[in-house]
């Protein structure tokens, strides 16, 4: 297992170094791991959510990798659709973490959904990571054909 090391470690050995006009850049590019998680520990965190519609209906696609579908909490309340969730990072389990760039913590989500869904039929699967959940529309507001007699 590689020792860790932390930024003023870094700062220490970088006093041994000669100065040079491209310190700058060798300083940026040697601690940015450092930097990259610095400012975001303790913040809530917002999973990324693609919504597509497909033969009349929205599909929600929510990416939340790391969870468990007993993880996942849906909820409608009204026409509001509120997907929750908590995902824990290595570290609680047990990993020593050298650098950490994915998000974790709890996270909710809320959508309004339209008066055209029929809230009863809203189905929900976890695979791969995403969670999709399917909105269908009522039937009397799907587009349907109507045949023209001569």
């Amino acid at each position: 297992m590689a020792p860790k090391i932390t930024r003023s470690e870094v700062e220490k050995q970088s006093r041994n170094y000669p100065a040079s006009p491209f310190r700058l850049f060798e300083d940026f590019f040697n601690d940015w791991a450092v930097r990259s998680i610095e400012g975001r520990r303790g913040e809530t965190w917002t999973p990324p959510v693609d919504i597509v519609e497909r033969d009349g209906n929205l599909m929600l696609m929510v990416s939340i990798p790391g969870l468990n579908e007993k993880d996942i909490e849906l909820k409608i309340e009204g026409q509001v659709l509120t997907v929750k969730g908590d995902r824990k990072s290595q570290e609680s389990e047990g990993y020593t973490c050298h650098q950490q760039e994915s998000y974790y913590g709890p996270f909710s989500r809320a959508f309004t959904l339209p008066d055209s869904t029929d809230l009863g039929n809203i189905k929900a699967d976890y695979k791969n990571g995403v969670l999709t959940i399917a909105v269908p529309q009522k039937p009397e507001v799907k587009p349907r054909t109507i045949k023209v007699n001569a």
